[in-house]
């Protein structure tokens, strides 16, 4: 349908991906969409419960999706897997958009469920030592003196190349370090028993809310994620995060493990013409809550630098305030749904959300905030040149999939055709830090003295046995304490940006901030 002075359909970027459009003064609607070549520069949808951000969000996802970009979005709700199903004419879907003039065409799109827990879709896996001493530590709730024993922990299995893979790995490797603490401490720094002790009860709750069949292998491939299908539409892939949102912690630990495996796995591409994969985050809070100021840096750092290599990150909160004010600078493309301002909170957020738009001197933005209807939103978009464009106050365009969640029929059905269907779907259990720690306990048993053992602390104590089982050599005297994870983070991050030194440094400091020490 073309009337009333639209900007026909036609007249849209065949490079962008139409949101919505705004209504002009001259009574022509002005399309507001996503330039693809900038979609790598990152991009916020805020907005109050119940004021559309979930269907904004979905016509993105369709939009990338129809675009050949694979796309990652966690359903906080379930509605999103209505993205797996054809949209219905529901009137109020019709009726917008004849009022674009656009054409409503209900379409399913190509989807992939995942869940941590298994449940509800392919069951996602990461190694511990993937998961690295910082976000662990996180996840644990540890103070500052338990984190640092952590870390410990993950050096001594790192230097002695113990695979710590799961849980049950990290079990063997605490109580390694508590029955060998003096030689521990001598070589490593300080570790104390109540100090291991503490980590083994909060292990133990960790364990009961279910978090052991996130630990193992096989371990997610990130490559799964960047799949096109046969028509080369990018595959949507959903985390069924309804019950992972019981565990906050769990969830924000997950994203941004997958956010640090991605900066080190891809590599530097630059500005593409559409990414590579897009991430839509759900309740982006969780994500910073509480976070240490080290882990910040390590996040901020991390969404500067992955645009380079192809990955659009896209915060989804109901409040801007909600993301440091650090990460929220380099969010360039933004949708600004309905804010109340009942609270002197709430009057802020309104007020900091006007001010990071490029003002329209045709109306008050933070009045309009306050204003808009379901369905509506302001929008800036980046331009040619990467310069948000002039805030608009748009109309959103109606999806084509589904609006609401498939049925557990119809969720099976799919997860029985996926293309990663048996990939995952049974645990491996490898050879790991378990079992040779059970090893050497059989070697000590059958007349190894450990009192005997050779000088040098665990290089020593270890090194006969290590050296023939596994080929390492003895570390020697005088080991210096491994530097903290603020001094790696601010430290060697500092350094290689300022000498430019290439990829690999770079992703050398990420994986020992956000992952693991080794890589394996």
């Amino acid at each position: 349908m073309q009337g009333g002075g639209e900007i026909p359909v036609d007249k849209i970027p065949v490079d962008t991906i139409l949101v919505g459009k705004a209504p002009m003064r001259d009574g022509t609607l002005k399309p507001e969409g996503l330039t693809l070549r900038l979609a790598n520069r990152h991009g916020l949808v805020a907005g109050a419960t119940g004021t559309g951000k979930t269907v904004t969000l979905q016509v993105m996802a369709e939009g990338f999706s129809n675009a050949g970009v694979p796309v990652f979005a966690a359903d906080i709700k379930g509605d999103l897997s209505g993205l797996a199903a054809a949209g219905e004419s529901k009137p109020v879907f019709v009726k917008r958009a004849e009022e674009l003039g656009v054409p409503y065409e209900p379409d399913r799109f190509p989807t992939v469920f995942w869940d941590l827990f298994g449940d509800q879709g392919h069951p996602i896996r990461c190694t511990v030592i993937e998961m690295g001493p910082l976000l662990l530590a996180r996840l644990l709730e540890l103070n500052d003196t338990q984190e640092g024993v952590l870390n410990i922990a993950f050096r001594v299995a790192d230097d002695n190349k113990w695979p710590v893979l799961d849980l049950k790995d990290l079990r063997a490797l605490l109580l390694y370090l508590t029955e060998n603490l003096k030689a521990v401490s001598g070589q490593y720094g300080n570790v104390s028993a109540a100090s291991v002790g503490a980590i083994q009860r909060q292990l133990l709750m960790l364990e009961n809310q279910g978090a052991d069949r996130f630990f193992g292998e096989p371990a997610l491939d990130l490559n799964d994620f960047m799949r096109v299908d046969r028509e080369g539409r990018g595959i949507v892939n959903i985390l069924a995060a309804d019950k992972l949102m019981q565990r906050p912690r769990l969830y924000a630990s997950f994203l941004l493990w997958m956010l640090s495996e991605l900066f080190e796995q891809l590599p530097e591409v630059g500005d593409l013409d559409k990414p590579k994969l897009v991430f839509f985050f759900d309740e982006a809070h969780l994500l910073f809550d509480d976070a240490p100021k080290a882990l910040l840096d390590a996040v901020e750092q991390v969404v500067r630098l992955i645009r380079s290599k192809g990955v659009g990150v896209y915060f989804v909160t109901q409040n801007p305030l909600d993301v440091p004010e650090s990460v929220l600078g380099q969010l360039g493309n933004r949708v600004q749904h309905a804010l109340r301002a009942f609270t002197p909170r709430d009057q802020r957020a309104v007020k900091a959300a006007a001010e990071t738009f490029r003002q329209n001197p045709g109306f008050d933005v933070a009045k309009a905030i306050t204003e808009l209807g379901v369905g509506e939103a302001l929008v800036s978009f980046l331009e040619a040149k990467g310069t948000p464009s002039i805030v608009e106050r748009a109309l959103i365009a109606p999806p084509q999939g589904r609006v609401g969640p498939i049925t557990p029929a119809e969720r099976a059905e799919l997860i029985a055709k996926s293309p990663v269907r048996g990939k995952y779907d049974e645990a491996v259990d490898n050879e790991s830090a378990y079992e040779m720690l059970a090893a050497r306990k059989g070697l000590d048993a059958g007349g190894t003295d450990g009192a005997a053992a050779p000088e040098g602390g665990i290089g020593g104590m270890l090194g006969g046995w290590l050296g023939g089982v596994l080929g390492t050599k003895p570390a020697g005297k005088g080991r210096r304490p491994p530097p903290s994870l603020a001094e790696q983070v601010l430290g060697n991050a500092a350094r290689s940006m300022a000498r430019k030194v290439g990829t690999e440094v770079g992703n050398a400091i990420l994986r020992n901030v956000l992952g693991g020490l080794t890589k394996r």
